[in-house]
């Protein structure tokens, strides 16, 4: 099997006061398997279409994000995301434990850790992530071919505030700044091997099957 390896890797988005530093001196080595990347904004239903392909691939896994974030609803440690304090966040920053990460909001980070990956790997399984744009983006860049990338896009900005809204988990004023984000992060659905626009679930169910079939076939 092929090896993958990333040494002092740096990738900057925005400009300005808007400037996100993604990856800072990134070192990462693995041996190569392949994955899938569902990426899409807050209630796009990337989480609802990677629990149903998972259902479908038993030789899938799915890859735990970290997170800065508090847990919201019945949200367990390990499962949903390893959940740490922003100053362990940023402590394994600074110990080199990512793959990547995001400063999504102040003092709430996402990324994806090493150990995660070679753990998959290791059992020779293909991983499925669950992640931000912004990751989704950087994953996508330097795993290349390795990896499938499918951008989960709600029919529209007013159709995914209702989700939000449905969901109950968010203040109010979270989910204008959630809604906000997820108008940025469309931006970048140009940038990924397919988009999905999620307006029917069974229809989206559907097309996810088709599009990583296809690619674990290759």
């Amino acid at each position: 099997m092929n090896s993958i390896a990333l040494k002092n890797v740096n990738h900057i988005f925005g400009s300005g006061s808007a400037q996100v530093h993604a990856l800072h001196d990134v070192n990462f080595a693995a041996q190569a398997g392949t994955l899938s990347l569902i990426m899409g904004p807050s209630g796009s239903g990337k989480s609802t279409i990677v629990g149903h392909i998972l259902k479908l691939h038993p030789e899938m896994e799915f890859s735990v994000s970290a997170t800065s974030r508090q847990p919201r609803g019945s949200e367990r440690d390990g499962v949903e995301y390893h959940f740490l304090t922003p100053d362990e966040f940023r402590r394994r920053i600074a110990e080199d434990c990512f793959v990547e990460y995001e400063e999504v909001y102040a003092g709430s980070y996402y990324g994806t850790l090493k150990s995660e990956v070679q753990k998959i790997w290791d059992k020779g399984h293909v991983i499925i992530f669950d992640v931000d744009v912004k990751g989704g983006v950087n994953l996508k860049k330097y795993f290349g071919e390795k990896a499938l990338s499918v951008f989960i896009q709600a029919p529209s900005v007013e159709e995914l505030r209702k989700r939000l809204v449905a969901r109950g988990t968010d203040s109010p004023e979270a989910i204008e700044k959630r809604v906000a984000k997820a108008a940025e992060e469309m931006t970048y659905a140009d940038r990924f091997d397919y988009i999905l626009v999620n307006d029917d679930l069974r229809t989206a169910f559907s097309e996810a099957e088709k599009i990583v079939d296809d690619f674990l076939s290759e």
